[in-house]
């Protein structure tokens, strides 16, 4: 068994190899613009390992109990020419897959597999060829897996007391190499991503890795169609459009929500845009907001630019608040589009949009940008650089999720300062406001235990008040739109089913001209990216439904919370629930420490439901049939 585990590592190492050169090489001129060889074949090699040694790990553990015995020693040779096959048939398809759809083999394998007489005649009508050629390939596979893994390799006898020892280090080895990394995350896809190029970072996994990783994100695509109400295509359609302002007929027919937007803001040319994301920043936390006054720089700041007074996260994660923020997607039942399958490439983003309009686009993170695979979502969809921990220079302070925000922001004010005259959109996300609450010492005067959420926001807004003290003296101050806004609160919880309280949060816009306002109208996340394209100057066509706020009242928020939906537009909140009938509540947000104003009404508004319905419906349907792009 032992044996046999060293030719399979052997021999799988090789194959993949001279697969992934021979694709590099067919697809040269692309794999040399994204960087070269070196961390193709560097990623190539750590997603070979991590997958092959979750194959390896029964045989190789087990190898020191029963390797010298016949039956054991047959059982892993047809397991590994079982393995090897799958290696072989996957690599082998590749290079037609590539040819179609620019991108390794993927989730479309399962599509095809559930019509398997319609896809068969399709390759055997146009691709005899290809069949030829693979059927060839694949019979010289078989034939080596024979060779390769011989069912009568049986290992010399282990003295018994080695037999502990010798399995303990094989499943040490076993775990750290499926892991791929000694950091705080283990190896994804996202990991090994280098360049903005996706068919370039796919080529860096193995077809059987990738076909493996669509399958384990297929479990995340759930669709509210299945949970909610059904509602027809044409008539959801019919109502988003009406709720966001649009009239007449699409742009385009393929994408229903497809519109110009006229900037209302002129400008001799397009200002510089930058995004900061604050961590866990809930309302509650913030003075102006009503809440506990533990964020004086936010404060101070809010009586300089535009404030938003009633602003509402979408969900309660990051991504969500990623997806909200930089692609102005609303809410579903389903994972965020940043993890999904079908959004990795192509999908709408501020920076897709602005790539257009010349602008280079990067995206600034303290910690691992793997991790909820925000690295592969942002190469894949318009950002061109991604600036995260290993990058940074000199960080003061490092915490279990990686460098501080005064890192992160003094990392952004040296890139920023370094940008010149060309267009630049910046995308920075802080981590310091998370468990175990962690930030360098002598910046704040702790309150009670330091390590704790008030004190971490405390931090956070410091560094925050500290990076716009010299960001207002820099240089690029006045070529630049800054929006500071939450991804969520902290922890939402409540026994109500949409807690709406715990969704606000703050939302203000500084920079160029940027006129102080304290804004009370209800808006979202998703009223954000369409506000700022205006402000900085750039006329566009774009699939966003939110609001541009210089010219539109929206006077609703999403918020999805777990499987329910809420849908909140002046007083009156629909919640959708899984197997219930929808619900209306009168809802009156309150100041922390006062009760917020959560009465059911006698019966729900039609009119409303159907609003919540499509809005709730809207965003699976346009994700599945990949509605929300650009022509």
């Amino acid at each position: 068994m032992r044996r046999l585990t060293l030719r399979f590592i052997i021999a799988v190492l090789a194959l993949l190899t001279l697969s992934r050169l021979g694709l590099a090489f067919w697809m040269w001129d692309r794999v040399q613009a994204a960087g070269g060889l070196a961390p193709l074949l560097w990623g190539g090699l750590r997603i070979d390992v991590c997958l092959m040694s979750m194959v390896i790990a029964l045989p190789a553990v087990l190898s020191p109990w029963f390797g010298h015995r016949p039956l054991a020693v047959r059982i892993t040779a047809w397991w590994f020419r079982a393995w090897w096959m799958l290696y072989a048939l996957l690599e082998v398809s590749t290079p037609q897959f590539i040819a179609e759809y620019d991108t390794r083999p993927n989730r479309l394998y399962f599509i095809y597999l559930l019509n398997p007489k319609e896809v068969g005649s399709m390759l055997w009508q146009g691709y005899k060829g290809v069949l030829l050629a693979a059927f060839v390939a694949l019979a010289l596979a078989a034939w080596m897996a024979v060779k390769l893994f011989p069912a009568r390799a049986r290992d010399p006898f282990m003295a018994w007391w080695k037999r502990p020892l010798a399995t303990l280090v094989i499943l040490a080895l076993v775990f750290l190499s499926a892991r791929g990394t000694l950091e705080h995350r283990p190896i994804n896809p996202a990991k090994v991503a280098f360049s903005s190029d996706a068919m370039v970072n796919a080529l860096a996994l193995n077809s059987l890795y990738s076909v493996f990783d669509a399958a384990y994100r297929m479990r995340d695509e759930r669709s509210s169609a299945a949970m909610y109400p059904k509602m027809a295509v044409d008539k959801m359609n019919a109502i988003v459009r009406q709720e966001a302002g649009m009239a007449g007929a699409p742009l385009d027919p393929r994408y229903p929500s497809l519109h110009e937007q006229k900037a209302t803001v002129r400008r001799d040319k397009p200002l510089n845009l930058v995004i900061i994301l604050q961590e866990s920043l809930g309302a509650q936390y913030v003075g102006s907001l009503g809440g506990r006054d533990l964020t004086p720089n936010i404060d101070r700041l809010a009586k300089e630019g535009w404030m938003f007074h009633r602003a509402y996260a979408t969900g309660t994660r990051s991504v969500r608040g990623i997806e909200a923020v930089t692609a102005g997607f609303p809410p579903s039942v389903a994972d965020a589009v940043v993890k999904l399958p079908r959004s990795q490439t192509g999908f709408f983003t501020l920076a897709q949009l602005l790539g257009r309009h010349g602008y280079h686009s990067r995206f600034v993170y303290g910690g691992e940008s793997h991790f909820d695979n925000m690295r592969a979502f942002f190469l894949g969809n318009g950002f061109n650089e991604i600036v995260d921990r290993p990058k940074f220079v000199d960080p003061v302070f490092e915490g279990s999720w990686g460098a501080s925000d005064e890192d992160m922001f003094n990392q952004v004010d040296r890139l920023l300062r370094a940008d010149g005259g060309k267009p630049v959109f910046t995308l920075a996300f802080s981590v310091t406001n998370h468990s175990p609450w962690e930030y360098p010492a002598g910046r704040i005067a702790p309150v009670g235990d330091p390590a704790s959420v008030d004190n971490t926001v405390r931090y956070a807004d410091w560094a925050l008040g500290q990076f716009f003290d010299k960001a207002r003296k820099a240089p690029y101050w006045d070529n630049t739109v800054f929006l500071v806004i939450a991804d969520h609160d902290s922890r939402v919880y409540g026994s109500i089913p949409v807690p709406v309280r715990h969704f606000q949060i703050p939302a203000l816009i500084l920079g160029a001209g940027i006129a102080p306002r304290q804004d009370d109208r209800l808006v979202s996340q998703i009223d954000m990216a369409p506000t700022l394209l205006s402000l900085i100057g750039l006329d566009n066509v774009n699939p966003m439904l939110g609001a541009d706020l210089t010219q539109r009242d929206p006077n609703r928020a999403m918020m999805q919370y777990a499987d329910n939906f809420g849908y909140l537009e002046g007083d009156k909140l629909l919640v959708l629930e899984p197997s219930k009938p929808p619900r209306e509540f009168r809802y009156e947000a309150a100041p922390v420490g006062r009760d917020e104003v959560y009465e059911p009404a006698p019966s729900a508004d039609p009119k409303l439901m159907d609003e919540a319905l499509a809005h709730a419906l809207w965003a699976s349907w346009a994700y599945r049939e990949e509605k929300y792009r650009l022509p």
